[in-house]
């Protein structure tokens, strides 16, 4: 190889390091890659979360989870699921469908604000964990039954359902997204929150 090649050959070589540095390569992740750390997560010790099995129509790729606290005082369900080309109303490639009710007292289900309240304190969940979202929306029903019959000795009985859905805008926090909706059963059951800097003893999968 003569000089002139050479300095042509290394000068390449420095023009595509520059590239490099500018523009970074990166690989990106795949779906398992990404809910890798969703699998392994572990709650507070009054929740128990279990993987289930997906809906395999809503989207190319998807996970689920369902969670119940204990004593059933609230149980709940959560759906990522992904589509590489998106699909209408996401906004994105990434949506989280879930599911929360609770058994809450008499008085509280009389209260005409009960719905505000609950959706807040899904807003509010998905903020203290610092998820970053589009396109939200859901429901908030509160469902009141009182027995006859046979039954008339039984207590009455009211629960409130959260149904939401929201699209993650970044794909590298998505566990945020799952503790925000534990976050929500928590606050629905009426778990003590528990104070920073303390670790709750991990519920069983």
């Amino acid at each position: 190889m003569d000089l002139q090649q050479y300095l042509i050959n290394d000068c390449s070589c420095l023009v595509l390091l520059n590239l490099l540095v500018i523009y970074p390569w990166t690989v990106k992740k795949t779906f398992d890659q990404l809910t890798a750390p969703i699998l392994a997560l572990k709650p507070r010790g009054e929740i128990m979360l279990e993987s289930v099995p997906a809906p395999q129509k809503l989207a190319p790729h998807a996970l689920a989870m369902t969670a119940d606290v204990l004593e059933d005082a609230a149980t709940g369900r959560f759906v990522l699921l992904h589509d590489p080309a998106g699909q209408e109303g996401w906004g994105g490639q990434w949506r989280c469908v879930t599911f929360a009710r609770a058994a809450i007292d008499l008085e509280m289900a009389s209260d005409p604000l009960l719905p505000e309240v609950g959706w807040a304190w899904l807003i509010e969940s998905l903020k203290k964990q610092g998820c970053e979202f589009t396109a939200p929306s859901g429901t908030v029903t509160r469902v009141a039954s009182q027995s006859f019959g046979e039954l008339v000795d039984k207590d009455e009985n009211s629960e409130i359902e959260i149904r939401a859905s929201w699209s993650p805008s970044n794909e590298d926090n998505l566990i945020n997204h799952v503790n925000a909706w534990l976050e929500l059963l928590a606050i629905s059951a009426g778990l003590e929150p528990i104070p920073q800097g303390v670790t709750s003893i991990a519920g069983k999968n």
